[in-house]
């Protein structure tokens, strides 16, 4: 049970934008939709925020499937967040076109596992793929480090 349990997470936006055909000429009356929410950088927001990302895949009818995905991306990113950054928040900003659904994953700490930082062999026993599962279910995934935080950003394909 968590320790918090009516932890709910801020919904920033959820909106719907008309992508410009000048932007993306293979669509060329294409709707973006996107979707925001922060909430505490503690473990009880992950299963939160996978839920509000789930649900927003729901809400927006995207293929049977993706939900799966979206949901290990989520649970990754926003548990990476919450176990290195050090942060007080995180915040998840969803966005999807007809070809992809994107991920933004963002903090506002200090990391205190760099990536690309050698490890040792024991360190992958009980974790250290996270990244791994992300880009296994994503097109790409970028993660940008600066001093005021961390941003991840993951493609998922929507298979259309």
């Amino acid at each position: 049970m968590s320790a918090i349990p009516h932890l709910r997470p801020a919904v920033l936006a959820e909106d719907r934008i008309r992508v410009h055909a000048q932007h993306r000429p293979d669509l060329p009356s294409a709707e973006r939709r996107t979707a925001g929410c922060t909430a505490p950088a503690i473990a009880a927001s992950v299963p939160v925020l996978r839920r509000f990302a789930r649900g927003v895949a729901a809400r927006w009818g995207l293929p049977d499937g993706v939900d799966d995905a979206l949901g290990l991306v989520v649970s990754e990113l926003v548990g990476n967040a919450v176990r290195h950054s050090g942060g007080r928040d995180v915040g998840l900003l969803l966005s999807a076109d007809r070809s992809t659904l994107a991920v933004d994953v963002k903090d506002n700490g200090r990391w205190l596992l760099r990536p690309g930082r050698p490890r040792h062999e024991d360190e992958l026993v009980c974790g250290g793929r996270g990244l791994d599962i992300v880009e296994a279910c994503a097109l790409r995934c970028v993660v940008h480090t600066r001093r005021d935080g961390t941003h991840v950003y993951a493609e998922i394909p929507l298979g259309l």
